[in-house]
């Protein structure tokens, strides 16, 4: 149970400053309207180290299901306890999802634009193309596992220390990778707060783009397995 919390707090505070940063970002009448892609990408870094941070301890901050199910197919998690932390992390995205709409709200009824009010909560792709938005998502999501699994690794490992350097592999990932649907890596992530999107009732906020939503799920799924099996070979 305390890992089950552990996830679920990890999350809902990853998604917290990284949904808000966008929020900032995006949403008119803001104090950091129009600040860009690199403020949204140093955001997301600093919420992943403060997830990652604060989760260590008790649960071991997957905060990811690509995550999660990577260290299962390595044998470093156990199976039947995959489904316990795919929920509290979906539990967590959705929580922080709308706490970030409760604190922004104004600005969300200030907005006009659907498609910016929608970005707070899920990615979408910059040139939409399926075959394309999928092999950004896989790519970025093998580049984070592939990392974390080698930095949680006995001989590096730095317990929740390991944050930091997570927190830079995003950033990385974001500033080099981003640019094409928006970088989820993260089921839980994108799809949490999708549907969170879809229930608020948030003042003019169009559709929350379901035809997309399987890329950022598969995509972040097949490069964590991916990443995995090479580890594997590797080691």
């Amino acid at each position: 149970m305390t890992a089950f919390f552990g996830e679920l707090t990890g999350t809902a505070l990853l998604i917290i400053l990284g949904d808000g940063v966008v929020a900032n970002v995006v949403l008119q009448k803001t104090k950091g309207n129009n600040g860009g892609l690199v403020s949204i990408t140093i955001g997301w870094a600093i919420a992943v180290f403060t997830g990652v941070f604060v989760a260590a301890s008790s649960s071991g901050a997957h905060l990811n299901p690509a995550i999660t199910i990577a260290f299962a197919v390595m044998g470093k998690f156990k199976w039947e306890l995959v489904a316990g932390y795919i929920i509290a992390q979906m539990l967590g995205a959705m929580l922080g999802s709308v706490i970030v709409w409760l604190v922004y709200r104004q600005h969300f009824d200030a907005t006009s634009d659907p498609g910016l009010k929608l970005a707070v909560f899920a990615t979408d792709p910059a040139i939409p193309n399926t075959i394309q938005n999928l092999l950004s998502e896989i790519t970025g999501t093998f580049v984070l596992v592939f990392a974390v699994l080698n930095l949680t690794a006995p001989a590096s490992s730095l317990g929740s220390i390991n944050a930091l350097p997570v927190a830079l592999i995003v950033l990385g990932i974001g500033l080099s990778l981003g640019g094409t649907t928006g970088y989820a890596i993260n089921p839980a992530r994108d799809l949490g707060p999708r549907i969170m999107h879809f229930i608020l009732p948030i003042k003019g906020k169009g559709t929350s783009n379901w035809n997309y939503s399987w890329i950022p799920v598969a995509g972040p799924v097949i490069g964590g397995i991916l990443a995995a099996g090479l580890f594997i070979v590797l080691n």
